[in-house]
C-alpha cells in the first residue's frame, strides 16, 4: 500500500502536520525514534495554553489527539534510507521494513554540538540554555554568562540583555568582537573575557561560577550558550534538496522543497532553533501544501 504522506520526525512540526493531514483524511505514517533535540529540556515555553509544558507531556497529548484519526499511524522506528521510486518514495527503517509514500515531509530537526567545555553538559538544559526567548524569563535579573565563539556573539548578547543587565560575555579563547562592539558593551558595563574556559562549576545542576585557564573565576548563576547546529539527518541532501547558506533546506511558504513531493518544516528548513509554537505552525502550513498538491494530482 502506498500512503499519502510519510512524516520523518515526531517533534512539534511533524506532529502538527500529522494532525492537519489526518483531519484532511490523508493516510499518514509518522516515523519517530524519540531522539529529539530538546531531550535535555525540562519545560517548553512560549506556546499559549502550553506554556511550561514538559516535552514528554506535549508528546503524550499530541499522540492522544492523533489517535482519534484512524488514517494516521505512528511508527516508533528510525528511518535509515529514502529513495525516489517511479511513482512514490520508498522509506527503509532500521528494522529493514520498507514503506511507500506519495509525499515525504522532513521534520527531522537539528542536532546540537556544544563547545567542548568541562562541565557544560551538566548544566545545559537546567541552568544554561540556548534560547533566551524560551528560558530567559526563568533567569531574569540573575548574573548571567553568554558563551559564544562565533560571529553571532554580539547579537546574542544584545538579546539576552533584555532579561538581565548583569552579563559576562565569554568567547572561550576566540576573538569574535569588533572594537566597536566591545565599546558598545563597555558602555553598558558588560564584561568580555576572551580567555579559554576551563570549566563550569556548580551544584545540583545549577551553575555557580566560570573557571578560566589564566584568569580568576567569575560568579554566574545561569546563562546561555551558542551551540553549533547541524541537520539531524542527511535525507534532505541525499534526496537532492537545495540547501541555504547556513545548511537549512530551502522551502517555499508551504514547505515545498526544490524536489517535487518532498517537503520540510521546523528547524530542518532554517537551521535556527525555533520555538515550539513556530515549529508546530510550520508543520501545519507544510501539511496544507502537501494536501493541496495531492489534491491537484488527483484531479489531473
Amino acid at each position: 500500500m502506498i500512503v499519502d504522506c510519510a512524516i520523518l520526525g515526531g517533534g512539534p512540526a511533524g506532529l502538527n502536520a500529522a494532525l492537519v493531514l489526518g483531519r484532511a483524511r490523508r493516510r499518514v505514517l509518522v516515523f519517530d525514534d524519540n531522539h529529539p533535540r530538546n531531550a535535555v529540556t525540562q519545560e517548553s515555553h512560549g506556546f499559549v495554553t502550553r506554556d511550561g509544558v514538559k516535552p514528554h507531556e506535549f508528546r503524550a497529548i499530541a499522540h492522544q489527539e492523533l489517535s482519534k484519526y484512524p488514517s494516521v499511524e505512528m511508527q516508533p522506528v528510525r528511518v535509515t534510507a529514502i529513495r525516489k521510486a517511479s511513482d512514490a518514495f520508498e522509506i527503509t527503517t532500521e528494522k529493514e521494513d520498507v514503506f511507500s509514500a506519495k509525499t515525504v515531509l522532513l521534520a527531522t530537526g537539528l542536532k546540537e554540538l556544544l563547545p567542548p567545555i568541562d562541565g557544560l553538559p551538566d548544566y545545559y538544559g537546567k541552568s544554561v540554555f540556548c534560547c533566551p526567548y524560551c528560558d530567559g524569563w526563568e533567569l531574569r535579573d540573575r548574573p548571567l554568562v553568554v558563551i559564544s565563539e562565533g560571529p553571532q556573539t554580539f547579537q546574542m548578547v544584545k538579546v539576552v540583555w533584555n532579561w538581565s543587565h548583569d552579563l559576562l560575555v565569554c568567547t572561550n579563547g576566540h576573538q569574535v568582537l569588533t572594537e566597536e562592539e566591545r565599546e558598545t558593551l563597555r558602555k553598558r558595563e558588560i564584561e568580555v573575557v576572551e580567555d579559554r574556559i576551563a570549566a563550569l562549576v556548580g551544584k545540583h545542576e545549577q551553575l555557580e561560577r566560570i573557571v578560566f585557564a589564566t584568569q580568576e573565576a567569575r560568579v554566574r548563576h545561569g546563562g546561555f550558550v551558542a551551540p553549533q547546529l547541524l541537520q539531524a539527518s542527511p535525507f534532505g541532501e541525499e534526496l537532492g534538496c537545495e540547501m541555504n547558506g547556513i545548511g537549512g533546506i530551502i522551502t517555499d511558504l508551504f514547505g515545498r522543497t526544490t524536489v517535487p513531493g518532498v517537503y520540510a518544516a521546523g528547524d530542518a528548513s532554517v537551521v535556527v532553533p525555533a520555538q515550539l509554537i513556530i515549529a508546530a505552525a510550520e508543520g501545519s502550513r507544510a501539511a496544507a501544501g502537501m494536501n493541496t498538491d495531492l489534491t491537484e494530482r488527483e484531479f489531473l
